[in-house]
């Protein structure tokens, strides 16, 4: 009988797109959570092993040394794969490779899910810290979950985590079975928003950025607005192409409804 990730992920192979997976909705300070679990939300990206390889949100199969999946367990695992906080393009363009390579001993994947476990979370993920006892791995690492006590404990492990230039926190209820897809038991709490537009166009680089690009021009909700912070000099000499989809982050809107100080974050791939 098959499981419910292993049916998924025939889902993505034979009709060329990603699974249904377990999916975040963002958290909304008038809610209670009081009694939840909470973890780091990390800015990594987001890996499946369904027993036999490693897959993306996508439904591509990372092309990943044999000596990092070796260890990984016989049953389904979910989480990202990681280096440190704001390291996003650097791990993308390890895990990405279209050939194994030595990249990847800098890499670890770090489980927030075993989707074919019965059970709460804390249940499910000993599961896998059961069989890391007996078969350890240099790669896997169990994200740590914590109680959240109060409001006020939840904000200090907020603002440490974002003072520390990390994405923002991830909230789950405890008691509640593997699912896909948003439901409000589990949620993303983040000091920023983000979205996505089209590239319509760039800004010429100056100073220093003289030859580069300056800032990316996009189309976002019938509005044209213009993204220049958080480029690399990499990004800035090959930019997204124009009708590509890129992400953003931004801190509120204006009175125009534009948003206020947006960064850009990655493409779509």
């Amino acid at each position: 009988m098959k499981t419910l990730l292993t049916t998924l992920l025939l889902w993505t192979t034979l009709f060329g797109q990603g699974p249904d997976i377990f999916l975040l909705k963002s958290y909304d300070e008038t809610m209670d959570v009081n009694g939840w679990l909470m973890s780091e939300k990390l800015d990594g990206v987001r890996a499946i092993w369904d027993g036999e390889k490693l897959i993306s949100r996508g439904g591509r199969v990372f092309d990943a040394p044999k000596w990092f999946t070796k260890d990984l367990p016989p049953f389904a695992i979910d989480g990202e794969l990681w280096t440190k906080r704001g390291d996003f393009e650097h791990i993308t363009s390890i895990v990405n490779t279209r050939h194994p390579h030595s990249g990847w001993k800098a890499i670890t994947y770090n489980i927030f899910e075993v989707p074919d476990a019965p059970g709460g979370l804390l249940t499910r993920l000993q599961k896998l810290q059961d069989h890391l006892d007996t078969y350890p791995s240099l790669y896997i690492r169990v994200i740590p979950q914590m109680l959240i006590r109060n409001r006020e404990n939840l904000k200090s492990f907020f603002d440490e985590v974002i003072e520390g230039n990390g994405e923002g926190v991830v909230l789950r209820r405890p008691d509640v079975p593997y699912y896909v897809g948003r439901k409000s038991d589990s949620l993303k709490y983040k000091g920023f928003s983000d979205d996505e537009c089209i590239v319509t166009g760039y800004l010429p680089g100056k100073g220093k950025f003289e030859g580069l690009v300056g800032a990316i021009e996009c189309h976002w909700k019938e509005m044209k607005i213009r993204i220049g912070s958080g480029l690399t000099k990499e990004t800035r000499t090959h930019p997204p192409k124009i009708g590509e989809t890129i992400t953003f982050k931004y801190w509120n809107l204006t009175y125009k409804g534009k948003p206020k100080y947006p960064v850009f974050l990655r493409a779509r791939h």
